[in-house]
């Protein structure tokens, strides 16, 4: 993998040295993507995110991992042997110019090589070290092994994911990981802020359960405030507010709380309002007490159109409307198609650790 040569962004002048994996890696793609120089440390035999699929031309290869590629495009590499004291020498010398150091060991891990943030912070007062764990560096449960499963069952994600006729589901994609890469980032940007008066850095202490638990707002709020534990919702919001159904060609996200008589009338010009035309059906409340109804038919009539035909028209007449879109249809985007988003420049070629 090579970096953009010319450096650019707000962070052209911060230098990163990234010993995360998987949990972490996103946080210093991030800050490459704005400019820092990131420099990613791999063991030896490579980092264990070389395993992890898809693979390019569909072929099992330390080479060949895209999940690697986008998590570590446009960064820098070295193989490092921290528990070698050569590896430690080498990691002493890249720490006294480094800016930020971002880590997802075990806690006290470094600390037992002599390279804790103590230690760190002697050869350079002004480094940031960023700490990304299951559960945090402190508390009885900070050595507990952690992943993305445990993370989203045991910060509370898991418990409304799904239907209410189904187990708890873990939702798609690794989101505890992005997660705490997000807070991480956020939390870098602040602590460099922080460091031009000072002259001072700080060790930042993520922890993905924590941020599991921080993306749950509604979850959490409504429990604080109402001492309403919220349950598995399928495909409807978790307030009512808006649901997904079934079209002829596909799936379509639709509200259900606003311009509602809007909606009645654009369905009864079709025929197809059934009751829902009644008075009654006005009140909020009714409405959300009887939202199987509502749904029941709502979906007789979607079941007549095609997605994009709804979404558009919808569209027109302000509904905040959207189809479930594949991959492909992604791809396909007119939107992001026009805003060049799949036309970033990419320059990396692999390098062996």
């Amino acid at each position: 993998m090579e970096a953009i040569e010319q450096r650019d962004g707000p962070l052209s002048k911060v230098r990163v040295l990234d010993l995360a994996d998987e949990k972490g890696g996103f946080c210093s793609r991030l800050l490459a993507d704005m400019g820092a120089y990131v420099i990613k440390a791999e063991k030896p035999g490579g980092d264990p995110s070389r395993g992890i699929g898809p693979f390019l031309g569909n072929s099992p290869h330390p080479e060949k991992s895209l999940f690697f590629a986008y998590h570590n495009h446009n960064k820098f590499g070295i193989t490092l042997n921290l528990e070698h004291p050569a590896g430690r020498e080498i990691f002493l010398r890249l720490i006294k110019s480094a800016d930020v150091v971002v880590e997802t060991f075990s806690p006290g891990y470094l600390r037992k090589l002599g390279l804790g943030f103590d230690s760190l912070s002697k050869v350079n007062p002004r480094l940031i070290l960023v700490s990304v764990t299951g559960f945090g560096q402190q508390g009885p449960r900070s050595k507990y092994k952690s992943c993305d499963l445990v993370a989203s069952a045991f910060g509370g994600q898991m418990y409304v994911s799904g239907s209410p006729s189904t187990p708890p589901l873990k939702p798609f994609g690794e989101l505890s990981y992005y997660a705490a890469s997000l807070f991480a980032a956020v939390g870098i940007l602040v602590a460099l802020r922080k460091r031009r008066p000072s002259g001072q850095g700080e060790h930042l202490d993520i922890s993905l359960q924590e941020a599991v638990v921080s993306t749950l707002d509604h979850v959490m709020v409504r429990y604080f405030y109402d001492k309403i534990i919220s349950k598995r919702q399928g495909n409807r919001s978790w307030n009512g507010s808006s649901c997904i159904l079934p079209c002829k060609d596909g799936y379509l996200h639709l509200t259900l709380s606003q311009q509602w008589e809007t909606l009645v009338e654009w369905m009864a010009g079709e025929g197809m309002a059934e009751d829902l035309v009644e008075n009654k059906w006005k009140d909020g409340d009714y409405r959300l007490r009887n939202m199987d109804h509502v749904i029941e038919v709502l979906q007789r009539w979607t079941m007549t159109h095609h997605t994009h035909e709804l979404f558009e028209f919808g569209q027109l007449m302000q509904f905040p409307w959207a189809p479930v879109c594949s991959p492909e249809e992604v791809l396909d985007s007119p939107q992001l198609k026009a805003r060049g988003f799949f036309n970033i420049p990419y320059k990396f070629t692999s390098f062996s650790p």
